[in-house]
């Protein structure tokens, strides 16, 4: 299972790694930024980051070496596994900040719902594969996905993490979308979903409902709800065109700028690196999702389209609500930015989801 043939290694997909690697990079020095500390050359923090760069390096040469069908036979086997830990970190989890999202493995520590979302997308491709390219969805496979997708949105909106839930939610529709959704189940969706939305509203934390009413009008509490947006937007705005140079950030270096090595590391990067930097590491990420949704397109049977397009949907879900939430376009839900933001099982986990997109692309030549 675990043996590549000699021919695939002809067919491994450099591009897609050489885009992985680039924003990798860029996300390690931004880190070493975020945190640098006058008289120290590097951060405890950098130092960790890089170890789990060399950990997601290797997990994603382990996800290339097996036949990722593999996958679609232990698909509802992975999922379980995953809600075991969410269940474990709901029960036996470490808290930090107001949440509890981490399992304490000693020196380090684990955060599953970041796995659990590529159990979801494996999950969900194993169920659906069978339906693309018919011309109707049925509802049963809707319902079958729903059901699917609300235990571990359950469970990872208890922690709270109001972020991941967002992205688990897109890529489950996405991939429906793929699989043949079709409008009057869109319309049939929404009818029921819109009911639901104030109950949604009375179930969120009262400081998640601070943060989406400070979206609208952030000026409103600019010392609290809306501190992140205000001091973000500065941040971004400093920068102006060619940046204020690397470790020369303020709004970085004093501190005003706050979770700034892991949900608005955006900011930090904007601001060192202006407009133009910004612009090419937005540049990065398209290249990087662009070659994704290639091997997507490309993908031979129905399993392999639904993984790629699922795992290209996860990466650029991040992407979007990340980079939109830093430049105040939309709420602050707290996400880390994919391959760039501190955090191990982020980085861990989006490594792992390229391995597997590489996979997809070198075994389409053996159908």
């Amino acid at each position: 299972m675990l043996k590549i043939d000699r021919r695939l290694i002809l067919h491994f997909d450099w591009p897609l790694l050489a885009c992985a690697l680039l924003v990798i990079g860029c996300g390690l020095l931004t880190v070493l930024s975020a945190t640098h500390m006058p008289g120290r050359l590097m951060s405890g923090l950098f130092t960790r980051q890089v170890i789990w760069a060399a950990l997601g390096l290797i997990g994603l040469l382990l996800a290339v070496s097996f036949d990722y069908h593999w996958l679609e036979r232990y698909a509802y086997f992975l999922y379980a596994v995953a809600m075991l830990l969410l269940l474990a970190t709901a029960l036996l989890g470490a808290s930090g900040g107001g949440a509890r999202r981490w399992i304490n493995l000693g020196p380090a520590s684990l955060q599953p719902s970041e796995f659990a979302k590529l159990a979801l997308v494996v999950a969900l491709a194993r169920h659906l594969h069978r339906q693309v390219g018919d011309p109707s969805l049925p509802l049963r496979s809707v319902v079958i996905s729903a059901l699917l997708l609300a235990p571990p949105a359950l469970l990872i909106l208890k922690q709270p993490d109001l972020g991941t839930v967002v992205v688990l939610a897109v890529t489950m529709a996405t991939l429906l979308l793929v699989a043949g959704f079709r409008l009057r189940w869109v319309l049939i969706l929404a009818a029921v979903l819109v009911p639901a939305a104030p109950y949604v509203w009375n179930h969120l934390k009262p400081y998640q409902q601070r943060r989406v009413v400070s979206f609208i009008n952030p000026n409103a509490d600019p010392l609290g709800a809306g501190y992140h947006i205000i001091q973000s937007k500065i941040a971004i705005g400093s920068g102006m065109i060619e940046g204020k140079g690397y470790l020369h950030g303020t709004q970085n270096r004093l501190n005003f700028l706050p979770e700034q090595h892991t949900d608005f590391i955006f900011s930090v990067f904007a601001e060192e690196w202006g407009f133009l930097g910004g612009c090419v590491l937005l540049a990065l990420y398209s290249a990087l999702l662009l070659r994704c949704f290639t091997v997507a397109t490309r993908a031979r049977d129905g399993f392999g389209v639904l993984l790629a397009f699922g795992l290209t949907a996860m990466i650029f879900s991040q992407v979007l609500v990340n980079v939109g939430m830093a430049t105040g376009s939309l709420p602050v839900v707290g996400i880390t930015l994919p391959f760039f933001s501190y955090g191990g099982s982020s980085l861990l986990a989006s490594m792992i989801a390229i391995g597997m997109l590489v996979n997809i692309s070198m075994r389409r030549f053996t159908f």
